[in-house]
């Protein structure tokens, strides 16, 4: 693909002995929102870890970032992990999670007006106001910490954003707000979008691009409406596929192992 910002090609991981991909090779496009889904233990997570380098890897994963390149690093990549594990018992508030992660400084030598600017703005961006920078982390909903953390992914303006199943912690009626911030945002900054979905009537809706990924391959890819289809769905998962087609609030949530 021509327009290809990122490439796989021959991809494998071996974590602890075990295969959880081989062979992956694929192309995100540029500018578009592709989703990956797949049954829990897929591979899904995995991939997207092996493109942040956070596991190693065999074969190539090569990117054709638009910043510099010379160097076609992964150095502009947004990513929103499934779940954010904090420990309860600091009390802090999401301006301090944020500055922690945005500043060079420690906390205790204060937040700069700059910073404070810049964290606003992020908010701003995902649809959140900016009182809330001054709430407990441990007192936002689902949907309020997932925006946060989409919020910090998106500083420096990232050309890749990788997502794990971001609706994931959130109530069932806050979804499509979700999914359609992430559409607005691609629409208009252009940036390429890489979702981890169980929700195949979200990827209908908003994919541009699906790779459908079994036993650590991609058995199949295409637009959503040749790829979110009965027999396709038959064939990634089987059994299962109650749940990962029904939108319904009572659905069990995949954990992180894909």
């Amino acid at each position: 693909m021509t327009n290809a910002l990122l490439h796989f090609r021959d991809v494998a991981v071996n974590l602890g002995g075990k295969e959880i991909l081989r062979g992956v090779t694929s192309s995100l496009l540029r500018g578009k929102i592709t989703a990956l889904i797949g049954l829990n233990g897929s591979g899904k997570t995995t991939l997207l870890r092996a493109i942040i380098k956070e596991v190693p890897y065999d074969g190539q994963i090569e990117f054709r970032c638009g910043h510099d390149h010379s160097r076609p690093t992964p150095q502009h990549i947004g990513y929103v992990p499934q779940r954010l594990q904090i420990e309860a018992r600091l009390p802090l508030t999401v301006r301090d999670l944020m500055a922690l992660a945005l500043q060079r400084k420690p906390l205790f030598l204060g937040i700069s007006r700059r910073v404070n600017r810049m964290l606003e703005g992020l908010l701003q961006q995902v649809w959140l106001p900016a009182d809330l920078l001054d709430r407990l982390v441990e007192k936002l909903s689902g949907g309020e910490l997932q925006r946060v953390l989409l919020a910090l992914a998106l500083q420096p303006r990232p050309e890749l954003l990788l997502l794990d199943e971001p609706a994931s912690g959130i109530d069932f009626q806050h979804e499509q707000g979700y999914y359609d911030l992430l559409a607005r945002l691609n629409r208009e900054t252009g940036v390429t979008i890489l979702l981890v979905s169980h929700e195949l009537s979200v990827v209908s809706k908003h994919a541009h691009w699906v790779l459908c990924l079994k036993d650590g391959k991609i058995r199949c890819e295409g637009p959503p409406e040749e790829t979110a289809t009965r027999e396709v769905v038959d064939e990634i998962f089987g059994a299962a596929k109650g749940v990962y087609t029904h939108h319904h609030h009572h659905h069990p949530t995949p954990q992180a192992s894909g």
